[in-house]
């Protein structure tokens, strides 16, 4: 007995040992509360089993919420280190099925434990976030609509080494349908509901009855239990729909190559309703070869199968699904200035040091159409600043652009204006949301100013650049429509202003002719003089004046901001100068 206890003794971390004597002690000082109850013991993880109760009674239960005995044993495991957070179980199932309870039994105390576990607190914050776990749940304060994977059992069926399924189509309310799959990478593939031209692989849609609360297993035959009796013990309700589950996959599966995966996408119920939530499945080539043999030696219909016909021991993998339909999805960037180009159409005229990056940032914001403009080459000693790869060099800027562009989005459409200009700009003042200028060229600056005065413009102009000596100053002027001056001619009005305030000198060099030393010769020879700056620092400059832009497009007004990062020299770091017609 002694040695057994030694050798555990010794497996318990400096970690664990401070957990389990602050436990001790927290129950010394509240012996009302908390109990710990029987000894400790270890479990195949590591971790450090410690069987607690906690008196309850205090907690107020209400309609909807979970039901609290005056007594509650919860199962308290400590991890060899404090890096990882605690975790809770229970060893009965009346939780089972309430938001924030994964697979019945454990207590989803963090639902993000990198901001919300704090090992300084000890074993104390711990149980401090128990309790209030408890209090939240027996007053019905989670909502079931937001419960991370309820609809499963709060599990991530994930496999190693197989592909993300990304889901961007509705999936429509049918009990089982077909829908294919076509692989864009190695850990890619997309559904569609659309046989597709290049080859796919077919696989059944299914919609379960109920939701999963227990997960849905490792094996084929546990999935079927479960889809039947989601609860352990249950009885389906209604006619079994396992067979049809099957049925469903071995219809699917003869249809697809020997010796190739097969596939298969769970929409489950929510318990909170609205969208299904998405579980997609992998059986992989051999076990799928077994399901194929299975339907060769069915004598009669394939929906005669029954889960008793399946080898138990057949496994099932999980797939990652990237669930991207609209139902289920909010744009992270929603509710910021960017997200104004969200369904515009765009022209970029001029793709270098601040026209790459600004056209980066519209496509990820989620613009429709994106036209870009100019005439030069990508050369190597671009890359220390522009938004340019080692392959582009030789390729013409803008067609190099319109590849990047394109990868970021499928529903982005990128067009290549050949030449300095687009041809019928007249028309583009009428179709398009936004023109932007980052060619810095006078002669195009002077020709939107011309623009800007098409009868009933549409579009937005607004001209980028930014500083030579240090590329750390930013100015963006807007001619909102309506406004007949463009922005060569606002840009010279705020000038104007900016250089007789000596609270603005900072950006004086924005309208002054460059001195000697401001710019530089980028290589021996009669190379074409360029501006200071990092793509750090034109990355940073693109941004702010893409955000500003994006303000203008909710509350159209016109004039000219100019910014400076913040390691710039000492100065207001934006100011913005009205335009008064």
């Amino acid at each position: 007995m002694s040695k057994r206890k030694s050798v555990r003794t010794a497996a318990v971390t400096p970690w664990q040992r401070q957990a389990l004597a602050d436990l001790r002690a927290i129950a010394v000082e509240q012996p009302e509360i908390l109990r710990v109850v029987g000894a400790s013991d270890r479990t195949g993880s590591g971790a450090l089993a410690v069987t607690i109760e906690i008196d309850t009674t205090e907690i107020a239960s209400v309609e909807g919420g979970i039901r609290l005995e005056p007594r509650e044993r919860f199962v308290l495991r400590i991890p060899s280190s404090p890096l990882l957070s605690p975790q809770v179980d229970v060893a009965h199932a009346r939780f089972i099925g309430s938001p924030h309870v994964l697979q019945g039994h454990r207590l989803c105390l963090y639902l993000d434990p990198a901001r919300e576990w704090n090992p300084a607190g000890g074993i104390r914050s711990c149980l401090n976030r128990l309790w209030d776990w408890l209090t939240a749940a027996a007053g019905n304060r989670f909502d079931a609509s937001t419960a991370l994977y309820h609809a499963v059992g709060g599990v991530l069926h994930q496999s190693a080494g197989t592909p993300t399924i990304v889901v961007r189509e509705p999936v429509p309310e049918k009990r089982v349908q077909a829908g294919y799959l076509t692989p864009r990478t190695p850990q890619r593939m997309d559904l569609s509901f659309t046989p597709q031209d290049h080859p796919t692989a077919r696989l059944p849609v299914i919609t379960t009855p109920v939701p999963l609360p227990m997960g849905a297993g490792t094996t084929l035959l546990q999935l079927l239990q479960q889809i039947d009796q989601p609860l352990a013990g249950s009885a389906p309700a209604g006619s079994p729909f396992a067979p049809a589950v099957l049925t469903s996959l071995v219809t699917s599966v003869v249809r697809n190559a020997e010796d190739t995966p097969q596939y298969f996408l769970l929409a489950v119920p929510h318990p909170a309703g609205g969208p299904p939530h998405l579980l997609a499945g992998r059986i992989q080539a051999s076990a799928a070869n077994e399901l194929r043999a299975l339907a060769r030696q069915q004598p009669g219909s394939l929906s005669s199968l029954t889960p008793s016909a399946v080898n138990p021991t057949l496994p099932i993998e999980w797939c990652r699904v990237s669930d991207e339909r609209q139902a289920v999805t909010t744009r992270r960037d929603e509710n910021r200035p960017v997200n104004n180009y969200q369904g515009k159409r765009i022209h970029i005229w001029g793709c270098g040091g601040i026209g790459s990056w600004t056209a980066e940032f519209i496509a990820r914001a989620g613009a429709t159409h994106i036209t870009l403009c100019d005439s030069s080459v990508v050369t190597g000693g671009l890359l220390v600043r522009q938004n340019y790869l080692e392959p582009d060099i030789g390729a013409a800027k803008a067609a190099a652009l319109a590849d990047r562009l394109r990868s970021i989005s499928d529903s982005l459409i990128v067009e290549v204006a050949d030449g300095m200009l687009p041809e019928d700009t007249e028309q583009i003042m009428a179709d398009a949301d936004v023109v932007i200028d980052a060619t810095v060229s006078l002669a195009i600056g002077q020709f939107l100013d011309i623009l800007a005065q098409t009868p009933h413009r549409k579009a937005t102009l607004a001209q980028f650049a930014t500083d030579t000596r240090t590329g750390t100053l930013g100015i963006l002027t807007v001619s909102a429509p309506g406004t007949a001056q463009g922005p060569y001619t606002l840009d010279a009005l705020a000038g104007a202003c900016v250089l007789d305030d000596p609270h603005l000198e900072l950006y004086h060099p924005l309208w002054q002719d460059a001195e000697r030393g401001d710019e530089l010769v980028p290589t021996r020879g009669c190379s074409v003089p360029t501006f200071h700056g990092s793509s750090a620092d034109l990355a940073a400059v693109a941004a702010t004046l893409t955000t500003f832009l994006g303000m203008h497009l909710a509350a159209p007004a016109s004039g000219t901001h100019i910014v400076a990062l913040p390691h710039a020299h000492s100065g207001p770091h934006h100011h913005f100068i009205p335009h008064e017609p």
